[in-house]
């Protein structure tokens, strides 16, 4: 583990599940793309865990790092997440060319990531071509400080969790991933 911004489990590889914690700093009225038909859903201020992951399949390349980076970037020309260029920094080193992407919101979670009171303020990277998404999202679901803001929303290639969440202890969160993550993670 390290970092401020970053909680890193695993051995150095280009997939992974990852957990953005998010914080939305004023209530929002919001529509999921095509989620439940389009309807918009209330999303109080407070934080916010996304659990999602990018295992790449046959693409080459670093499938996690580009899959941070686009959660971080907004669309339109809108300002990025402040922590982007730290995700830069951690996947491709300093030096790296760090080009504009023109962002097409596709994801549930895009449409949150997308607006300016919704910021990426810490990110758990867990590194392992491992399919853990569900795993995490079950372990997470399974907290009292966390809820539903509605079933299923932000995993819409899942029929069995519900992938974003809202959090009111970020340190029972830590405390429950320092814990069991290294055991999913054994051979």
């Amino acid at each position: 583990m390290t970092g401020l911004q970053f909680t890193i489990f695993g051995n150095p590889a280009p997939e992974g599940t990852y957990v953005l914690l998010v914080h939305v700093s004023k209530p929002l009225e919001l529509a999921f793309g095509r989620f439940q038909g389009g309807r918009v859903i209330a999303v109080p201020d407070g934080d916010y865990v996304y659990i999602g992951s990018a295992l790449g399949g046959k693409k080459r390349g670093n499938p996690l790092a580009q899959r941070l980076i686009r959660h971080a970037t907004r669309s339109g020309g809108k300002n990025r997440h402040a922590i982007r260029d730290s995700i830069v920094n951690l996947f491709y080193g300093i030096a790296a060319s760090d080009r504009n992407i023109e962002k097409k919101l596709h994801w549930h979670i895009d449409y949150l990531m997308d607006c300016t009171e919704a910021e990426i303020d810490h990110i758990i990277i867990i590194q392992s071509p491992e399919r853990l998404e569900e795993k995490i999202s079950g372990l997470l679901g399974s907290l009292d400080e966390t809820s539903q803001l509605a079933y299923r929303l932000g995993a819409q290639d899942s029929r069995k969790s519900t992938h974003l969440l809202k959090l009111s202890n970020r340190e029972k969160l830590f405390g429950l991933l320092r814990n069991d993550v290294p055991s999913l993670l054994e051979p």
